[in-house]
């Protein structure tokens, strides 16, 4: 499940029509705004990035939005793919062989494509 924070923004004139038509939308939760300056918060859930892109999609051409912006994202397959890397071992096997010099390394922008004099 991800869940992304929109900042809408619509004529101070626009602000009630434009929240009620979200509201009734289904497609996000208004949470609270600012009509004097036409700014209002809403979320969007979706099970994956390709739905929330729909949703966002959907309130950027309601009538009467000037723009809304995702500002805040929580994505569970980030999150997983976060603690995955955070589990791994990234530090490459070379970096803790003492049988390799540090001076004997090439460094080519990746030290899993690594190079050595001699070889290893």
């Amino acid at each position: 499940m991800n869940i992304s924070s929109i900042v809408v923004r619509v004529m101070p004139e626009n602000y009630h029509t434009v929240k009620e038509t979200l509201e009734a939308s289904g497609v996000c939760e208004y949470h609270f705004g600012d009509e004097e300056q036409g700014k209002m918060i809403v979320t969007i859930e979706g099970e994956g990035v390709e739905e929330e892109i729909k949703k966002l999609v959907a309130i950027q051409t309601t009538k009467g939005v000037i723009a809304a912006d995702m500002m805040q994202t929580y994505q569970e397959e980030l999150e997983s793919a976060i603690k995955e890397l955070e589990e791994a071992n990234v530090v490459p096997d070379m970096l803790n062989m003492d049988s390799v010099d540090v001076r004997d390394i090439i460094y080519n922008g990746d030290l899993r494509k690594k190079d050595f004099k001699g070889g290893v």
